[in-house]
């Protein structure tokens, strides 16, 4: 679902993301670094919001550097940005419908599709609740229902969970088991409760490379997420 060979991203001067390899299908798959190694930067291109500097990517099999790939990525691609928001006067319902119409999707599905989207995420009682009225952990599920709406065969997570009260999270992380089996997710995150709730394999970035890329039973056999990060472990391609 997600191959990369040689992957550059570049912010003006500055190397976001190094020459990275990467390999991933379906599965729940972590996304590890502390500030500024390029996560979010990844994330971005992965999710066609912007364009590598360098390298091959192919994204659901489809190229997006070319303009009709890259739409029907779009229309299979659900994203969660670390930044996220909405206009305040729509209610959940038009939040989240409005997304619906933004991935081309059809009108005949969208309603029963925004429906569920919401019951995903636990706010099918405040589906006419005003935006601005919502609480930070509820927003933060809006932009979660967002990126569910149209059944993404790629879903794109960039610290999901921030907000999440715990029983709001453990609903999400068996939701992402849920949909493991025939979605491709990238899961970005600080919570490594995160990692170990629901995700299969893991990627760590540290000063814009991979530092480690494996299973997450074989990151914890290298000694876990800091040993990697400051050990200079090399990549590890255990599965």
């Amino acid at each position: 679902m997600i191959s990369a060979t040689r992957l550059t991203v570049r912010h003006r001067r500055t190397t976001a993301v190094d020459s990275l390899d990467l390999e991933l299908g379906h599965g729940v798959h972590a996304l590890l670094g502390p500030n500024g190694a390029g996560k979010s930067s990844l994330l971005r291109v992965l999710a066609t919001a912007a364009a590598a500097a360098e390298g091959e990517l192919k994204l659901l099999g489809r190229d997006p550097r070319r303009p009709a790939e890259r739409l029907e990525i779009r229309r299979r691609l659900g994203y969660l940005p670390q930044t996220f928001g909405m206009f305040r006067g729509f209610t959940v319902r038009e939040c989240v419908s409005y997304a619906a119409w933004l991935k081309d999707m059809p009108n005949r599905g969208a309603l029963d599709a925004v429906e569920r989207a919401v019951d995903q995420v636990g706010l099918s009682s405040r589906m006419d609740t005003k935006y601005r009225a919502l609480s930070g952990g509820m927003r933060r599920r809006v932009g979660i229902a967002q990126a569910l709406v149209n059944e993404p065969r790629l879903l794109l997570l960039d610290e999901p969970t921030t907000g999440l009260d715990p029983a709001e999270r453990d609903r999400f992380h068996a939701l992402l088991r849920q949909l493991s089996t025939s979605t491709t997710v990238v899961l970005a995150t600080h919570l490594m409760e995160d990692v170990h709730a629901c995700c299969d394999s893991a990627l760590v970035l540290s000063s814009s490379r991979a530092v480690f890329l494996g299973s997450t039973q074989a990151l914890q056999e290298a000694g876990g997420y800091s040993r990697v990060v400051t050990g200079n472990t090399p990549v590890n391609r255990a599965r």
